[in-house]
C-alpha cells in the first residue's frame, strides 16, 4: 500500500479542527452574558458537547469498517463546518444548542477516526511522534479561541462590527478548506479485517477492575479539562473584578500549559516512571484546586491555572496505555470504552454550574478537586 506523504498536511490541518471543540469553554461565556443565563444553564453547552462522545464513539469504529477512514474524517468535517456556520445566522438560545451539539457530534467522529488515519498515511513510521505533533497542532486552536473572540469582541470588524462571533467565521473558512483539501487528497486504506466493537463488548469489559478504574480516571480528566476551560474566567471575574474580555486570557493561559505539557511530556515519560510522573502530575493538580479556591490575587490564580493546565496535560495518555497494557488482546473494545471517558465533559461542568450558583467559583473548584481526589487512589494502579 502506497499513499503519498504529503497527504500527511491535511491530515495535521484536521488536528487543527479538532481542537476547534476547545472554543465551548470561552463561548459559553459570551452566550451567558449575551442572553442573560445562569451559571447553571450557561454550563449546559460544554456538556451537551461531550455528551455526544458516549454515543457516538463506539459506533463511529463501527462506521469506519463500513465506509474507510478518510470518509469518516470527512463526515466529522462537515458535521463540525456546519456547526461553526449556525451561531453566524443568530444567537438565540435554541441555536447555540443545535450548534454545540453539532460540534459535539463532530469532535466525536473526529477523534475516533483521525487518529487512525495518521496510522495509514504514515504506514506506520514515526506514528508516536506525529500524533504528538497533531496534538500540538490541535493545541494552537485550543488556545487562539479565546484571543480570536477577545479580539472580535474589541476591535471593529468588517460585516462584523464588535462581535466574539468572529471566532465562528473564522473557524468556519478555514474548517471548509480543510474538507476540500481532506476530499481532494489520495489516500489509500488497506482493507479492515475483523468485526468492530459493540456496546456490549465494551460495557462487559467494565467487570475488569483496572478497565473501570481507568474509565473514570478519564473521566476525572476531560472533567477537570474542561471545567477549568470554562471556570478560570469566571474565577477572575469574580475575585478580581475583571470584564469577560480581560478574564478569556485565562483560558488561554491554561492551553498554553496544557500544550508545553504535552510537548514535555513524552520527553519526562522517557526519564520517569509512569507512576513517578502521574504523582507529580496529580500534585500540581492538587496544588492548583487549592489556588483557585483560596487566591484573591492576580498571581496565585494563574499559577493555579499554570499548574493545573500542565499537571492534567497527560493524565489522558496515562490512563489510556494503562488500561491498553493490562488487557493487549482486547485493545479495540477498551480504545472504545477509553473514548466513552470523554463524556466526564458532561457531567463535571453540569455539576460545577449548580454548585458555582449555589456558592460561588468556589463551589465549582470543590467539584473538579473531588476528580483530583479520585486520581490520587488511581496511582496504585500504575506499575511502580
Amino acid at each position: 500500500m502506497k499513499t503519498n506523504k504529503l497527504a500527511i498536511i491535511p491530515v495535521m490541518l484536521c488536528f487543527f479542527c479538532m481542537g476547534f471543540v476547545d472554543l465551548v469553554g470561552i463561548a459559553s461565556n459570551y452566550v451567558k452574558e449575551d442572553l442573560g443565563l445562569s451559571d447553571s444553564v450557561a454550563n449546559v453547552f460544554p456538556s451537551l458537547v461531550f455528551f455526544w462522545f458516549l454515543i457516538f464513539s463506539v459506533p463511529t469504529g463501527m462506521l469506519m469498517n463500513k465506509i474507510g477512514r478518510k470518509k469518516t474524517v470527512l463526515l466529522s468535517l462537515l458535521v463540525t463546518v456546519v456547526s461553526l456556520f449556525l451561531p453566524l445566522l443568530g444567537e438565540s438560545f435554541a441555536v447555540m444548542l443545535i450548534a454545540f451539539s453539532l460540534l459535539g457530534i463532530g469532535n466525536a467522529l473526529m477523534q475516533t477516526s483521525l487518529n487512525p488515519l495518521v496510522s495509514t498515511v504514515m504506514g506506520g513510521g514515526n506514528l508516536a511522534s506525529t500524533l504528538t505533533f497533531g496534538q500540538f497542532i490541535k493545541a494552537i486552536a485550543s488556545f487562539s479561541a479565546p484571543y480570536l473572540a477577545m479580539w472580535g469582541a474589541t476591535q471593529v470588524i468588517p460585516s462584523f462590527g464588535y462581535d466574539w462571533k468572529v471566532l465562528f467565521a473564522i473557524f468556519f473558512v478555514v474548517g471548509a478548506c480543510s474538507t476540500l483539501w481532506l476530499a481532494a487528497t489520495p489516500i489509500d486504506e488497506a482493507p479492515i479485517e475483523g468485526k468492530p466493537s459493540t456496546f456490549v463488548e465494551c460495557i462487559k469489559l467494565l467487570g475488569t477492575p483496572i478497565v473501570l478504574l481507568s474509565f473514570f480516571g478519564i473521566m476525572c480528566h476531560v472533567g477537570i479539562d474542561v471545567g477549568t476551560n470554562t471556570t478560570a474566567p469566571k474565577i477572575l471575574i469574580e475575585r478580581l473584578g475583571m470584564s469577560l474580555n480581560d478574564a478569556a486570557f485565562a483560558t488561554s493561559l491554561y492551553f498554553i500549559f496544557r500544550t508545553i505539557g504535552c510537548l514535555t511530556g513524552s520527553f519526562f515519560l522517557r526519564l520517569l516512571k509512569m507512576r513517578t510522573f502521574f504523582i507529580i502530575s496529580v500534585i500540581m493538580m492538587a496544588l492548583s484546586m487549592i489556588g483557585m479556591y483560596v487566591g484573591d490575587e492576580a498571581w496565585e490564580l494563574y499559577v493555579a491555572i499554570a499548574l493545573v493546565g500542565y499537571g492534567n496535560s497527560n493524565v489522558f495518555s496515562m490512563c489510556f496505555a494503562t488500561a491498553l497494557e493490562a488487557m493487549p488482546q482486547k485493545q479495540n473494545e477498551v480504545s472504545g470504552l477509553m473514548i466513552m471517558g470523554l463524556f466526564g465533559g458532561t457531567i463535571f461542568p453540569l455539576l460545577m454550574g449548580f454548585m458555582s450558583d449555589a456558592m460561588g467559583q468556589g463551589g465549582a473548584v470543590l467539584v473538579m478537586a473531588v476528580g483530583v481526589i479520585y486520581l490520587f487512589t488511581y496511582i496504585k494502579q500504575l506499575n511502580k
